[in-house]
């Protein structure tokens, strides 16, 4: 049974402005205010979640997250995780800060092999730079650091090189994630969403790259009749239970909202032998490609996890 987790987003504000970014259109809420944020660190955890997930918007723009880290430290919760764009990891001081605090796993994103591709999906002259010195400095710092990294039609098909970068930095996970198509990614869905179908053997070849060196690896919203060969890396599988609050409210279960509002499957799905596990494409992707491209999976139907990795095996995912 996984632990619940809490996932709490500190606000909308960000120094980047993202052309996949899904939260882009809430900028104008801003940021939630300490009490506000400190009800809710302590609501969840009385409601039975015992890690915690800070994000946003982009967290390291507050002037209080420390306090908010201390604050998560004190109520009880010790798993604290820390999803950031990546670039105040940049400055050694503020990592060492936060690791004082309590974060004990960092989440950076990372959107491409080089800095002319990450600066232009960010919007932000030498974040790719920021970025890349902050995982080195965390991993100077024996931190484990998960990295987060958008699919787009200016990155897939190098993916494999993106994974090797990661491979390089030492990073413990990383996850390529498939762009949910709201706010900024839906505004920019022709310039930046590529058919699931034209990623499948770039994307393999980046998660081959991270499974080869022995490091984990998922892809998120990707759903398994894709993934012949790499079914294990499904992020379906893993994702925890969570309840999730911003500054429009808290959220129980957001991980059956998601499945059952977020995700849509066709009725062909029924047919798939990964039917019972797969959470089906993002809706907003079906209603710019509709299901075309999608073919259910002939053979024997999995019925669980287990069943899934008793007959395929497991990589060294989370």
């Amino acid at each position: 049974m996984s632990v619940k987790r809490f996932d709490i987003k500190l606000g909308f504000k960000c120094n980047n402005n993202c052309l996949c970014c899904p939260a882009a259109d809430k900028k104008f809420l801003g940021d939630q205010d300490l009490a506000s944020i400190k009800q809710e660190i302590t609501l969840g955890f009385n409601e039975g979640s015992r890690e915690v997930v800070l994000t946003g918007g982009e967290p390291t723009v507050r002037n209080d997250l420390l306090e908010i880290v201390e604050f998560c430290k004190s109520t009880g919760f010790e798993f604290i995780q820390l999803q950031t764009n990546g670039r105040m990891f940049s400055y050694e001081g503020f990592c060492k800060k936060l690791i004082e605090a309590g974060v004990n796993e960092f989440g950076p994103s990372l959107h491409g092999p080089n800095a002319k591709i990450h600066d232009y999906f960010t919007q932000s002259p030498g974040a790719f730079d920021q970025v890349v010195q902050g995982i080195k400095n965390l991993k100077e710092l024996n931190q484990r650091v998960i990295i987060n990294s958008v699919i787009t039609k200016f990155n897939y098909r190098l993916l494999p090189e993106t994974a090797r970068l990661f491979v390089s930095l030492g990073v413990d996970q990383y996850q390529f994630v498939f762009p949910h198509l709201v706010g900024n990614a839906w505004k920019n869905a022709d310039l930046i969403c590529p058919k699931k179908s034209e990623v499948e053997p770039f994307l393999k070849g980046g998660l081959e790259v991270g499974i080869n060196a022995g490091i984990q690896v998922m892809v998120e919203a990707y759903p398994f009749c894709f993934l012949k060969g790499f079914e294990v890396c499904s992020s379906d599988l893993y994702m925890p239970p969570a309840d999730t609050a911003d500054a429009t409210g808290i959220r129980k279960d957001h991980h059956l909202l998601r499945r059952e509002t977020g995700k849509v499957k066709h009725a062909k799905c029924k047919k798939c032998r990964f039917g019972l596990l797969c959470e089906g494409p993002w809706k907003e992707y079906i209603a710019k490609f509709d299901w075309d491209e999608f073919r259910p999976v002939s053979g024997k139907k999995i019925k669980s996890k287990e069943e899934l990795f008793e007959t395929f095996g497991k990589t060294k995912v989370k």
